[in-house]
């Protein structure tokens, strides 16, 4: 056979047309007209991010002050009444236990708060 079939590349070169006619939106040149003002609507603050830290011996702190793991899930509920969207951080070092975070991780989960993060640090190069 000694001519090029250029069905295939036509047939790519047609869809590619489709999709571009498509995704491109008109253009609309209209009657000029002035458009009535709108009031702007001010976007509520972001909820502050409440901290929970594990240190290395196991202490729990929440906010600054030191707080035993029995009261943590109480003083977890309580929040969650005043902001229902109460988002939380939980930070340990890297020597705490696991089963002290998982306890604190149970924690919240049963004073069901939905916004629980765990902190971590990035692995520096």
């Amino acid at each position: 056979m000694t001519e090029l079939n250029i069905t295939p590349l036509l047939d790519l070169a047609f869809v590619l047309l489709v999709i571009f006619i498509i995704t491109t939106a008109p253009v609309v040149h209209d009657t000029d007209i002035n458009l009535p003002p709108a009031t702007s609507h001010p976007k509520d603050p972001p909820h502050k991010a409440n901290y929970i830290t594990i240190d290395s011996a196991g202490a729990i702190w929440m906010n600054r002050g030191i707080v035993e793991l029995g009261e943590l899930q109480a003083t977890l509920a309580g929040l969650r009444t005043d902001d229902p969207d109460l988002s939380v951080i939980v930070r340990a070092d890297a020597k705490t236990k696991y089963g002290r975070v998982r306890s604190v991780l149970d924690a919240c989960q049963a004073a069901n708060l939905v916004k629980v993060d765990l902190a971590t640090e990035p692995i520096k190069k």
